[in-house]
């Protein structure tokens, strides 16, 4: 369900109806009261219904828009149910297992308040047996029949059994309200609006988290990792986004959270403007003296390539490299500020640049930003490819095998071993 890969069909204008007979009867000697679905005849647009079935192109955007907005939130909403459901048993079965046996335990536990719904998930456990609508056996129980409103009622009606396990009930609670105006919508395929889809996601979000179903923090939560990236962020590689240029990505990821909480940060560009001009060297000083290992590359202000890189973007003789030398000069000054330098390295490379590359890795997860050279745009205009890779776990181990984040990393290494040290 993506805006990138779903491509609807056009409205089929052959489906449309016919007019009526004029005399009253049917045409073709059919029954009186019958209707035709012989297609209109060449050349003669049908009158009245037909207009109304058709949709435009602006309709079928809509449907997209409604169809993306309802897997999105369908997605959260089934894997909040999913934890739910094991919360509730592993915490319930123990205790009415014993005594009431197989799935008898689940009415035991919804007791008398809850007997009719309990029931009703007992039928349509029936109806799929028989139809062959389960297609796992780990299915085939009474708790996996019971909807989201159902599980959170067992948890409050035995609220003392859960309470040893989580601290705020309250908070439980309310983000399952949160989340009961959006399963609504979906369970009866109307439209969601954008601000109630981002206040589902934010309550999934947090219900996961209180719940110990979360993802931990990755990367000091500079881009938390979503449900829907996590279920099928592999059709696009590492790739988690992409902006027309690097004004769109500092609005959703400014300097400060991109390189902020960093134990790794390898940089490659002509002038790295996006470090040297948006972070500021106090704040680079305390990242290098909490541990972080900098390494940055510049192209070498004295290089061919730069006086080339001038004539492509129109600058005066001499400017980008007077710009390139001030931003040296700057890490050059936080390099000297640091009790310690052994960490922070600074090199000149004299190839032609082929792109710009952050590669920032935290404790358990890391970003990159990478800009490829356009001739006629500077590097504030060209398009950002944002990507998650580096550190350890098994969507990393993913990522090593498919993804962008090594295929720079590579690429940043090999050029590194060829560049100069700057003292």
């Amino acid at each position: 369900m993506s805006s990138g890969g779903l491509e609807l069909p056009p409205g089929d204008s052959g489906h449309e109806g016919g007019p009526a007979d004029a005399a009253g009867g049917a045409p073709g000697g059919m029954p009186a009261g019958a209707v035709s679905l012989a297609p209109p005849e060449a050349g003669r647009a049908p009158a009245g219904a037909g207009a109304e079935l058709d949709w435009g192109a602006e309709a079928w955007s809509e449907v997209r828009t409604r169809a993306q907005r309802a897997g999105r939130a369908y997605i959260w909403l089934n894997l909040i149910e999913q934890r739910l459901r094991s919360v509730v048993g592993a915490v319930l079965r123990p205790i009415y297992e014993p005594v009431h046996g197989g799935d008898d335990w689940v009415v035991a536990a919804a007791g008398p308040a809850g007997q009719e719904w309990v029931q009703r998930a007992v039928a349509v456990r029936e109806v799929s047996r028989r139809k062959g609508y389960l297609l796992d056996s780990a299915d085939d129980n009474v708790l996996s029949f019971l909807t989201l409103p159902q599980l959170r009622e067992l948890m409050v009606q035995h609220w003392p059994c859960f309470e040893p396990y989580f601290d705020d009930r309250r908070e439980i609670e309310q983000a399952l309200d949160e989340l009961e105006v959006t399963r609504n919508v979906v369970s009866r395929n109307r439209a969601l609006s954008r601000a109630v889809l981002e206040q589902a996601e934010r309550a999934s979000a947090r219900l996961l988290e209180v719940l110990g179903g979360g993802a931990g923090s990755p990367s000091a939560d500079r881009l938390p990792i979503d449900a829907v990236e996590d279920l099928v962020g592999d059709r696009y590689a590492d790739v988690i986004s992409v902006h027309p240029d690097r004004v769109r990505l500092q609005r959703q990821l400014p300097a400060e959270d991109l390189f902020g909480g960093a134990r790794r940060l390898d940089a490659i560009g002509i002038g790295l403007n996006l470090l040297v001009q948006n972070f500021s060297g106090r704040r680079l000083v305390r990242l290098a003296e909490a541990g972080c290992r900098v390494r940055l590359l510049f192209l070498n202000p004295a290089s061919s390539a730069v006086k080339r890189r001038e004539r492509e973007l129109g600058l005066r003789k001499g400017e980008l490299s007077r710009s390139v030398e001030m931003n040296i000069l700057h890490v050059r000054r936080v390099r000297a500020g640091l009790r310690d330098a052994s960490g922070f390295e600074i090199h000149v490379f004299d190839e032609t640049p082929r792109f710009t590359a952050y590669l920032v890795e935290g404790e358990s997860s890391g970003i990159a930003v990478i800009q490829s050279y356009l001739r006629r745009a500077r590097g504030m205009e060209a398009p950002v490819l944002v990507l998650r890779g580096g550190g350890r776990g098994p969507s990393r181990e993913r990522d090593a095998d498919h993804g962008l984040f090594p295929t720079y990393r590579e690429e940043f290494e090999s050029i590194w071993q060829d560049s100069r040290p700057v003292s």
